[in-house]
């Protein structure tokens, strides 16, 4: 597969999942052509050398993993870790409202969504839903509407005159509601509702919640001259998600003495403290339990963390030749131009002087190219999982990416070069 072609599979896996629970769900789509078996955490596990496994919490969070032909004892776990969700809009509890005969979706913001991007696109409406069943059941679903069904509409240059000079800006409470119909004599039920029974199984007598995401509708798509560079929603950070996997699946990593792993958390975008996402012990009760099912003695499971190394995967900001002044000049990175490798002493990467030499290895055996990026000292750093992972684990860990422009927009940019080249070096560390 070459750079453009493996381009256009990560947007063929953006476009199949517009939402954390349905990137679980994408995934678990590809692992089925594997032959990977799914786990349950509740049931006692029995694992078989060279396995093929993962486990699902949340509906949302999912840790892939091939049962080495060694023990972890030996071994240790090569750990590839990134992030299911992406800022977004969220639809509220209380969903509807209505004014000047619309109906309107009440939203709240989740993460650190560039708000403006969200203004005058086809958006929709993925997630899942909660029911009961004629059983008097508790039942989730997962919807996904495909076709547009909701508008944020900007205001006239001629009712905001100063946009240009101020910046597009929406007030967070009282600006953001969605229009989603008209309301009129024929049409007076709530459409929303109606809309969500229509995906959901017939047995449904009441929708009780729902988590559901607001995303835009356009597809992703290769641009620039030579179609170097693509566009979609959700690269930050469906993209380390889909190097990772398709990493692990190529046919000459499968086969391995080492446990290799993939973890892919929920709730990265809004700090990680949740039952599923990095900070919980999703990560720490699977490698225990992978561990348990080999271990000689009560030590083993120690003896296996000092031996791991974690790769926390999540995107980079490339040099933006517009704005020069948001970069440290002699730290910038570039699309197209490699792989990065990022560092920040204050802890919010993981990368430090052993396991930065240790990428640079991977990166010249598999003959791609990387860069290093470090924040400007006047603006706040980002983090990762990859600091929270390594903390509760004691495992060395590096925090790597590819470069992106406008992160957290609704509609985000990367280089193609860059994603092969991201597979090609993961590839290389599971299998050394």
């Amino acid at each position: 597969m070459n750079a453009q072609q493996s381009a256009q599979n990560l947007l063929n896996f953006i476009d199949a999942s517009p939402s954390p629970w349905h990137v679980v769900k994408t995934l678990e789509t590809q692992l089925a052509l594997f032959q990977f078996e799914r786990l349950y955490e509740t049931e006692i596990w029995t694992l078989k050398t060279g396995g093929r496994y993962y486990v699902v919490r949340g509906d949302s969070s999912i840790i892939v993993f091939v049962h080495g032909e060694k023990t972890v004892a030996e071994t240790g776990f090569k750990i590839i870790g990134a992030h299911t969700d992406s800022p977004s809009l969220r639809i509220k509890p209380n969903p509807t409202n209505t004014a000047a005969g619309l109906e309107r979706l009440n939203v709240e913001i989740y993460g650190g969504a560039i708000i403006a991007t969200f203004a005058d696109r086809e958006l929709s409406l993925a997630g899942r839903v909660s029911y009961q069943t004629e059983e008097g059941e508790l039942a989730q679903s997962l919807v996904h509407f495909a076709q547009p069904l909701l508008r944020l509409p900007n205001l006239a240059i001629h009712l905001n005159r100063n946009v240009n000079e101020d910046g597009l800006k929406f007030q967070k409470q009282n600006e953001l509601a969605l229009i989603l119909a008209n309301v009129t004599e024929q049409l007076p039920i709530s459409q929303f509702s109606t809309l969500l029974k229509s995906q959901l199984p017939n047995d449904t007598t009441q929708i009780l919640a729902w988590d559901l995401n607001v995303f835009d509708t356009q597809k992703g798509s290769l641009w620039g001259a030579n179609n170097e560079f693509f566009a979609d929603s959700q690269i930050d950070n469906l993209a380390s998600c889909h190097a990772a996997i398709h990493a692990l699946l190529d046919e000459s990593v499968l086969k391995n003495d080492s446990t290799l792993v993939c973890a892919f958390f929920d709730h990265e975008e809004v700090g990680s403290e949740s039952h599923c996402g990095a900070s919980g012990s999703f990560l720490t009760d699977t490698l225990q339990r992978i561990s348990d099912a080999t271990s000689q003695n009560s030590q083993d499971f120690a003896r296996a963390l000092a031996r791991s190394f974690i790769i926390s995967a999540d995107m980079a900001h490339a040099y933006h030749p517009n704005f020069p002044n948001a970069y440290d000049a002699q730290h910038t990175v570039h699309v197209n131009q490699g792989v990065v490798i990022k560092v920040n002493v204050n802890q919010r990467y993981t990368s430090d002087g052993v396991s930065e030499a240790m990428f640079m290895r991977w990166c010249e055996q598999a003959n791609v190219k990387y860069q290093m990026y470090s924040h400007r000292n006047d603006l706040p750093c980002g983090s990762t999982i990859g600091a929270t992972v390594s903390t509760k684990l004691g495992v060395r860990s590096v925090d790597v990416g590819n470069p992106m422009w406008a992160m957290h927009s609704c509609r985000e940019s990367a280089g193609v070069f860059d994603h092969s080249a991201m597979i090609e070096v993961m590839k290389r560390f599971l299998t050394d």
